[in-house]
């Protein structure tokens, strides 16, 4: 006799859908700001649009990369989408906007509700931090594509600037200086070349010592939270004339983003001290200087372009929220490119 099939059969558990469902009510509703209209659990999240005819909407989407598999292999999985709220966050910034809503997608080979509840967790501490709304999101069980315990998870930010409050290479001007506001590690970029220094090179589980960090896991040095620049740098949008969030291909990848193809922007590797978690990965996997500077942030998350003027205001604004920050070199004439002058 052919053994009757079923949805949970061939993979999917609806009813664990359900119960996800009912766990994360309570964590979207803890996120809801003034512009939401009407409640969870609708096709398709509400949020009033800002008046005014300048207004300019500004969005985004992004992952986490494989800093996922350190979630999943510590089984520690509250933090990482409170990582991807901050990072959609600092890149609508580098605009100069600030963040209305966000939505989530997590995808499983088996849904665990146990785990959607930790995830969403995350991502609505990273919304309340931010003061945005989660608005609505996807719950998807696949399997025979993902396979257990793994699962996968992606964030689309929308957020808003005044068109003329808006950062951009179009600002940058000869002789402004550079602001480098302070990393808090790895953020999310450079994780597959790390893990594999990680557990290759170093020897170490989620659970085992990190060289140099006193009392500290490997999970929790790979696990720190992305930083999100906001709080910081909210003060003195208005200073700035334009933001690089340092994610993956470095400050050189990144900070040349917010140059004008006349300038040059002028980094001094002796204005910081590196931290420990980077000297340990390029010495355990014997990186080139060159190579670390373009897998990873280096210390540094964020670099602000200000006049030389408004420098004070921006370091001020960071300490007070908080942050690190100090200057890291200036914007001279050039090609649109990023010299790093050496120690």
């Amino acid at each position: 006799m052919t053994t009757p099939l079923d949805y949970r059969t061939a993979g999917v558990d609806i009813d664990a859908a359900d119960d996800a469902k009912a766990r994360i009510g309570r964590l979207v509703a803890s996120t809801r700001t003034a512009g939401c209209i009407g409640g969870f659990g609708g096709f398709g999240g509400l949020f009033r649009a800002p008046s005014g005819a300048n207004q300019i909407l500004v969005a985004s989407a992004d992952g986490v990369g494989t800093k996922i598999r350190v979630a999943i292999e510590s089984g520690r999985h509250d933090t990482i989408g409170h990582c991807l709220v901050n990072h959609c966050t600092n890149d609508i910034l580098a605009q100069g906007a600030t963040p209305l809503f966000f939505l989530d997608y997590v995808a499983f080979g088996v849904l665990d509700p146990a785990v959607v509840e930790g995830v969403v967790a995350g991502v609505a501490a990273g919304c309340r931090e931010n003061g945005c709304a989660l608005i609505g999101g996807e719950t998807a069980e696949m399997p025979g594509v993902y396979t257990p315990p793994d699962y996968d998870l992606a964030g689309f930010i929308v957020g808003v600037v005044d068109e003329g409050s808006m950062l951009g290479a179009e600002r940058v001007s000869d002789g402004d200086v550079l602001v480098a506001l302070e990393s808090s590690g790895l953020h999310t970029n450079g994780y597959s070349l790390a893990r594999r220094i990680v557990a290759d090179r170093l020897g170490l589980t989620a659970n085992d010592p990190f060289p140099g960090e006193s009392g500290a896991t490997a999970a929790d040095v790979l696990l720190r939270v992305h930083r999100s620049y906001l709080a910081s740098l909210r003060p003195v949008l208005p200073r700035l004339h334009a933001l690089a969030h340092i994610t993956g291909g470095g400050i050189p990848g990144n900070l040349n983003r917010s140059l004008p193809a006349t300038l040059r922007a002028t980094v001094y590797l002796s204005s910081w001290t590196v931290p420990e978690v980077f000297r340990v990965l390029q010495d355990a996997g014997r990186v080139s200087a060159d190579e670390m500077f373009r897998a990873f942030n280096m210390g540094v998350g964020a670099i602000a372009i200000v006049d030389g003027s408004d420098e004070a205001a921006v370091v001020d604004a960071a300490r007070a929220a908080g942050v690190r920050a100090w200057r890291i070199g200036e914007i001279v004439r050039g090609h649109g490119d990023v010299v790093l002058i050496p120690e």
